[in-house]
């Protein structure tokens, strides 16, 4: 059974810092992209970012691009954000995902999601 486990979000003032944390159990995590994800209220789920399983290339969502970094260690099965220069646009729940292959834009693409963690950027 695959768990994914997200932490770190938290209140964090305009131009601060955070890094999320996702833990995964019940895969082979080094054959899986992994993909963040979040979701606003009243807002659909948006795409992130993802990091590919053994390559670990990345992609980057446009408004995050910059100042966003997503990481992995394989060793310990987490993948990382790390949120640099936020702003209130980008308060939102946010999610991990697994994909057994290439990373991908698409929340369609995923198999697996975490519960989410709340991030709050206040102005």
């Amino acid at each position: 059974q695959v768990q994914l486990v997200e932490s770190g979000g938290g209140l964090v003032q305009a131009g601060g810092s955070l890094r999320l944390s996702c833990a995964a159990s019940g895969l082979t995590f080094s054959g899986y992209a992994m993909g963040w994800f979040r979701q606003a209220p009243g807002k659909e789920r948006e795409f992130v970012a993802w990091i590919n399983r053994n390559t670990g290339s990345t992609y980057y969502a446009g408004p995050v691009k910059g100042r966003f970094t997503i990481s992995r260690d394989n060793a310990k099965n987490t993948v990382y954000l790390q949120m640099n220069s936020l702003k209130p646009e980008d308060t939102a729940v946010y999610y991990c995902a697994s994909r057994f292959g290439l990373g991908s834009t698409s929340v369609a693409a995923y198999n697996n999601w975490g519960q989410g963690t709340q991030v709050t950027v206040s102005s």
